[in-house]
């Protein structure tokens, strides 16, 4: 395993690595259903696919999207329609991954109405 303070010619560590594969993942699950039509019906089996999906992918241990049903009923609210589109003001979303022994966890977080993607925790081997 490498060291994870340093990397031969200059690369990436494993716990940047981590956290560059929890920046995909989280690129993919939000670019790929951002604008989703969604209902109070919906809600559920949509943050569950969400999740199932991200799971396929490599370094990818664990991920759990929820969406808040008390700003989707205000968004609907405020429309004409019964449903509304997927913002990320409306996903609470973790995202669990491992790279060669390093864990690294990702939240959603919203800084002044942007979602961004923040790391929260970084576990190292040893």
């Amino acid at each position: 395993m490498e060291d994870d303070s340093s990397s031969a010619a200059g690369g990436p560590t494993a716990a940047e690595q981590a956290c560059f594969e929890a920046g995909i993942k989280f690129g993919s699950l939000y670019h790929q259903f951002a604008g989703t039509p969604i209902s109070p019906d919906s809600a559920d089996s949509l943050a569950a696919a969400m999740a199932e999906a991200i799971e396929n992918q490599p370094h990818c241990e664990q991920v759990v999207v929820s969406i808040d049903t008390d700003a989707l009923s205000e968004a609907i609210a405020s429309s004409s329609a019964s449903y509304t589109e997927l913002t990320g003001r409306l996903l609470d979303v973790e995202i669990h991954v491992e790279y060669e022994g390093c864990q690294a966890v990702a939240e959603l977080v919203m800084e002044e109405g942007y979602p961004l993607m923040s790391i929260t925790s970084i576990d190292r081997p040893g």
